[in-house]
């Protein structure tokens, strides 16, 4: 997968979309259940050359297995949103 400033195939396109979705399916799973999932780990390994910053894609997978309900949504739903802005940013996802 092109890294960060290279031009994306539209391929690459729907991979980034299939890692969102995916990522998007746990948080709306995250208040009932953990999500600490090999598509979710798939997921972020796929968005992470596409990720300026680490940090949100760390913190999905650590709040993903929070034994918390309430604390494990919040933080995977924030993690979520903070990816967005990161792919948003670098220009490799746009919704």
């Amino acid at each position: 997968m092109p890294a960060r400033g290279r031009h994306l195939t539209p391929a690459d396109r729907t991979t980034i979309d299939v890692a969102v979705q995916v990522l998007r399916a746990a948080v709306d799973s995250s208040r009932t259940e953990k999500v600490d999932t090999n598509p979710v780990r798939l997921a972020l390994r796929v968005l992470l050359p596409h990720c300026p910053e680490r940090w949100p894609l760390v913190n999905l997978w650590e709040f993903s297995s929070s034994d918390d309900p309430i604390f494990r949504g919040q933080n995977v739903s924030a993690a979520f949103n903070a990816i967005v802005l990161q792919l948003a940013k670098s220009g490799a996802w746009r919704e």
